[in-house]
């Protein structure tokens, strides 16, 4: 067993929210394909040194690509995330650069999210993460988009009554205002220009460093610290992915 397999408490979760195939001729191991995605994401590798254990390559990325067309990760994830700690929640971006292997798509109508800035090609992540740092929801910017672009559709379930955490680059009066109509809280540090006085507590706003320790977690896997994916989809499917993983091994570890 690879250290980068699913344990077995792992795979007890995830095998029953997976696809059922009742007709046909039998799928290839779950398990055994799961485990090579897996292997892909944390290791970094391309596709095609993918070991011989885990089965043909192709049929590894061959599912990764067509279950996440069919919505498969976005539904695990969903699964997964509903028990999360809605009581606090914290919002935070981080920069990932683009390889030159993901930088050769074709160009048209479809979103890339791909920025250019002085140190090359970079992809922004946007998350929400509850109270322990684990993540509710996920998106994609180009690099060069503001942290605040993507904040209120990622807070458009946010419960009532819940706070939000966020540094001062979410110090906007469309952020704060969405908040309040949702009836909740947010907890962010002005900026240094903002003229009318606004609540803030810094006691509160330590615990916003959960959020950094997603992004540190996840970027643990390779495909998701460099980004190799042509289509954003892809990469955000994987990084969606990863973040069931860091739930199950949050899951796995409590007591």
């Amino acid at each position: 067993m690879s250290r980068y397999d699913l344990t077995d408490f792992e795979w007890r979760v995830i095998q029953p929210l997976l696809p059922n195939k009742p007709r046909g001729v039998p799928r290839v191991d779950d398990r055994r394909v799961l485990n090579g995605i897996f292997w892909v994401l944390r290791s970094g590798a391309p596709w095609r040194d993918l070991p011989e254990r885990y089965g043909p390559r192709t049929t590894c990325y061959n599912r990764f690509v067509r279950w996440r067309k069919a919505g498969v990760w976005d539904r695990l994830m969903a699964d997964i995330t509903k028990a999360h700690d809605g009581e606090v929640q914290m919002i935070d971006t981080s920069i990932v650069r683009v390889h030159q292997q993901g930088a050769t798509a074709k160009r048209g109508g479809r979103d890339y999210c791909l920025g250019r800035s002085r140190g090359g090609l970079t992809t922004k992540i946007h998350a929400l993460v509850d109270a322990q740092g684990r993540p509710i929801k996920l998106t994609l910017t180009a690099g060069q988009k503001s942290d605040i672009a993507s904040a209120v559709d990622l807070i458009r379930d946010f419960p009532k009554g819940a706070m939000l955490l966020a540094d001062n680059g979410y110090d906007a009066n469309a952020l704060r205002t969405a908040i309040t109509e949702r009836k909740a809280w947010a907890n962010i540090p002005p900026k240094a220009n903002r003229k009318d006085p606004i609540c803030f507590s810094p006691f509160l706003y330590k615990a916003r460093n959960l959020v950094e320790r997603f992004f540190n977690k996840a970027k643990q896997f390779r495909r998701i610290a460099t980004r190799y994916d042509k289509l954003a989809e892809n990469y955000l499917a994987a990084l969606k992915l990863v973040s069931t993983r860091i739930w199950l091994r949050s899951n796995e570890s409590t007591p």
